[in-house]
């Protein structure tokens, strides 16, 4: 049990394609007192208009929404690009190691995920084979690269290059995109300038030959969906 759980009253949902979170919430949250709660959405896909609809259903409870927990990725980004305090729950096999100042880690299974929590800043870098998801920030002066896709739970502020061996295919997605230089197989670009629209992720993707960067669709991550939690598929 972590320091949230033990200060706050925690409410979880039920287990996807068991029941309706919408029916089964507001009778969850009947017994509780008034006050802050810790969500933990297990392996629900959830949009940022679900959230929305959740955040209305604990204010109508009283509640107040302190922390989002899930097993999920997109799950955990629509809650992060609204705002909320988050946390991915990872296995204890899945969690990678920090990364030391101006260190290289890099992963060789390609069919894998290489988790890295914590911000990468200027002088260090972090390369893997597969994809990659981090928790953190990338800082002007660092550099994230996968042979698949680059996800970043932060500010993308470094370079990133996704799809190195030439997969065209790969995709930058952060929840801030404003990178010094983005790769995406042997295609180069520069950030945007303008600020990006709040509450919105952000992708950058191969279209007519060009890296584009555009709000992140409701699957933008997928690909890390179904690689890491087998529940999920049909």
């Amino acid at each position: 049990m972590n320091k949230h759980q033990e200060e706050f009253q925690t409410v979880t949902f039920p287990l996807a394609r068991k029941e309706d979170w919408q029916k089964v919430l507001p009778i969850k949250l009947i017994d509780l007192q008034p006050g802050i709660v810790v969500v933990d959405c297990l392996d629900w896909v959830l949009s940022c208009r679900d959230f929305k609809k959740i955040k209305v259903i604990f204010h109508k409870a009283g509640l107040e929404i302190k922390l989002i927990q899930s097993n999920i990725p997109e799950t955990i980004v629509s809650a992060s690009s609204l705002g909320y305090q988050t946390i991915l729950k990872l296995e204890e096999n899945e969690k990678a190691p920090n990364i030391s100042r101006t260190s290289n880690l890099s992963e060789k299974n390609k069919s894998s995920i290489l988790f890295h929590q914590g911000t990468l800043r200027s002088g260090e870098s972090l390369d893997t084979e597969g994809n990659v998801l981090l928790l953190g920030d990338v800082n002007p002066g660092a550099k994230i690269s996968a042979g698949g896709d680059v996800m970043v739970w932060g500010r993308l502020r470094g370079v990133a290059h996704a799809g190195k061996d030439g997969n065209n295919q790969a995709k930058i997605v952060s929840l801030q995109l404003r990178p010094l230089q983005l790769r995406i197989a042997n295609k180069i670009a520069r950030g945007p300038e303008e600020r990006p629209q709040e509450g919105l992720a952000e992708e950058a993707l191969i279209e007519f030959d060009q890296i584009v960067i555009k709000p992140a669709r409701i699957n933008a991550f997928k690909s890390f969906n179904e690689s890491n939690n087998p529940s999920n598929k049909p």
